[in-house]
């Protein structure tokens, strides 16, 4: 594993952060989704098809950006988002929970849990996450500390799956336990919605914050073949609250079961995504002009337009 030092904060903005996160409701174990991404560092290849297409569509948000950037910092991108952008020019940091797929990083690379961002303000020109942000506990407090770390006018993008994704998965498994035990026990990891994905942004305090809606299409032939996927890629069951130990057969088979699958068998299965970008704030960016500063009313602009 390589290590890339660029400073960390001062003691009372850890304090204060540490804080801040002991009052943050811990859904996900993240114990147990470094372990899932550590076993999975060998078989990651398998799903990094997906991942590079997600980047891909992601980071062609920088071809419509006249900024440069020099040094960018890639939260989670399994080995591709780092070299897309090193092809690009950009100087970049990959960063980690799995020690593993660290040390697989050709570049500088540190392995740290993604709800501690361990640098100093204004260390990046960019920040990146890419389908890594939906396992983090306190996700308004990691933005706002990507905020920090970014100078002023730098830019973060993200792209993280949001509802419906899993969405047929998440039911069939729901009944298939209600059947077969009489109550249900979380299995799936719940994904925001597009407008909590805006939200979010702005109340981090990111400047032009914007979040589009995109869909990655997959199709499987057959149930299982997305079931290797979600463990090849390090996205079992974190949540937890979860059942301990292995899911019973019976029970797998009879979700599975439950999903629509096409006449030859196959499951097609879309990925949901919402493309989040926004600006670290400076006086130089545009301003929304304050009230009464408009030229016309919207009253006789509205009138103008409806003789």
């Amino acid at each position: 594993m390589r290590s890339h030092d660029r400073g960390l904060g001062s003691g009372g903005t850890w304090a204060h952060i540490m804080t801040m996160n002991a009052e943050v409701p811990q859904i996900f174990d993240r114990h147990a989704v470094r372990l899932h991404r550590d076993r999975a560092a060998a078989r990651m290849v398998d799903i990094r098809p997906i991942v590079a297409e997600a980047a891909t569509r992601l980071l062609d948000r920088l071809d419509d950006v006249t900024r440069s950037f020099g040094t960018a910092l890639d939260v989670g991108g399994r080995g591709v988002v780092a070299p897309a952008l090193r092809a690009r020019g950009i100087a970049t940091v990959a960063t980690d929970l799995s020690p593993r797929l660290c040390g697989q990083d050709s570049g500088p690379a540190v392995c740290m849990d993604g709800e501690w961002l361990p640098f100093a303000p204004h260390s990046f020109d960019l920040v990146v996450a890419c389908l890594s942000l939906h396992w983090v506990n306190d996700l308004p407090g990691l933005l706002a500390q990507v905020r920090r770390i970014l100078v002023p006018d730098g830019l973060f993008l993200a792209c993280m799956p949001v509802l419906p994704t899993l969405g047929g998965l998440r039911h069939a498994l729901l009944e298939a336990e209600m059947a077969r035990r009489g109550g249900v026990s979380p299995r799936v990891s719940p994904f925001p919605g597009l407008r909590d994905c805006a939200g979010l942004l702005q109340r981090a305090g990111f400047a032009l914050p914007v979040a589009d809606a995109d869909v990655i299409h997959l199709s499987y032939r057959t149930p299982f073949g997305l079931l290797d996927d979600l463990r090849h890629g390090g996205e079992t069951n974190a949540l937890r609250q979860r059942m301990r130990g292995l899911t019973h057969p019976g029970l797998l088979a009879d979700a599975l079961g439950r999903l629509p699958l096409a006449e030859d068998g196959s499951l097609a299965q879309d990925l949901h995504v919402a493309m989040m970008t926004g600006w670290s704030p400076a006086p130089t960016q545009p301003q929304p002009l304050q009230p009464g500063q408009f030229s016309i009313s919207l009253e006789d602009a509205l009138r103008r337009g409806n003789p």
